[in-house]
């Protein structure tokens, strides 16, 4: 693995982009359970596609899973250096409001719940949000492989911010924000633990501790992404506006569940913008035969927007 870091770090642009989409071809060939899922879902989420179309945009979605662990292995060093961030700045005018915007908001609350989607490159934006001087605390999933993991952990820290597993990390969370400090989640997978909403038209478990934290700790969400622009090259970011809990509620309950399904609509709108990016491949509206009374609940949009 560290041969394969380094020489994807010496990677052309073009050569990487080539070798993350014949990565993409092989994972449908050998493992065509997770091609089935990304077809069906795409279909599902996109009715007005063509066959066509979805086969391209599955392919294009399994490529981008690679990628984006290649382009956050070669930018890396790039990511930590002030004057990169500098660069991207002076490049992309757009790009400086909205980290001017994410800061406004960490900075306004003391303290944000930054969740993203898993789409486009999601490994840059702990890097970013270091760069603009938000503090962070990355909620991810760790891996089986412990020598993997301590690998893949020891790049992720380069960033500056500090990254915990999921597993039993309530008590961090809480810390975090009570330290005016953001946290950083990746919340659009599905559970047994969660709360039943809306997710492209159709019946999704998604968890409630985003909505749980920002319920608390009187809190916003803020929904973030980093997407490849599709011609020119590079990349365009998205902020949304922060996502408030209401200030008087009758149900604590029922609060987490509109903020998770506001939280997943305001999603839902960047992928469609850029269909292809988004990890199809994982089974997101996977039903369980057991589920916890949080999961009961079949939210419809009409009942909580």
């Amino acid at each position: 693995m560290r041969l394969i870091f380094l020489a994807t770090a010496a990677l052309p642009t073009r050569a990487m982009h080539a070798i993350s989409a014949f990565l993409g071809l092989l994972l449908f060939i050998f493992v065509p359970k997770r091609r089935r899922i990304a077809v069906e879902n795409i279909t599902l989420a996109f009715p007005q596609m063509s066959k066509k179309e979805v086969q391209e945009t599955a392919g294009r979605s399994a490529a981008s899973f690679f990628l984006t662990f290649m382009e956050g292995i070669k930018y890396q060093a790039l990511l930590r250096a002030n004057d990169y961030i500098r660069l991207i700045k002076e490049s992309y005018p757009e790009l400086e409001a909205l980290f001017l915007k994410a800061k406004a908001a960490h900075e306004k609350a003391g303290g944000c719940i930054f969740v993203t989607p898993h789409i486009g490159n999601w490994e840059f934006l702990p890097y970013v949000s270091s760069a603009v001087g938000i503090p962070l605390v990355v909620v991810v999933r760790p891996l089986d492989n412990p020598y993997l993991e301590k690998l893949i952990y020891a790049n992720r820290a380069e960033s500056g911010q500090l990254f915990i597993a999921k597993t039993n990390a309530m008590f961090t969370l809480q810390e975090t924000l009570r330290k005016g400090k953001s946290i950083g989640m990746l919340p659009d997978q599905s559970t047994a633990k969660g709360v039943s909403i809306q997710y492209f038209g159709r019946t999704a478990t998604a968890t409630p501790i985003p909505a749980m934290l920002a319920t608390l700790y009187k809190r916003p969400i803020v929904v973030i992404a980093c997407c490849r622009r599709r011609k020119e090259g590079g990349f365009t970011g998205y902020v949304s506006d922060p996502i408030f809990p209401a200030a008087g509620y009758e149900s604590e309950k029922a609060e987490i569940i509109r903020l998770t399904q506001e939280t997943a609509r305001v999603m839902e709108e960047i992928i469609k913008q850029f269909p292809g990016q988004y990890l199809w491949m994982h089974n997101r509206w996977k039903t369980y035969k057991k589920q916890n009374l949080w999961a009961k609940d079949v939210v419809k949009p009409d009942n909580v927007l």
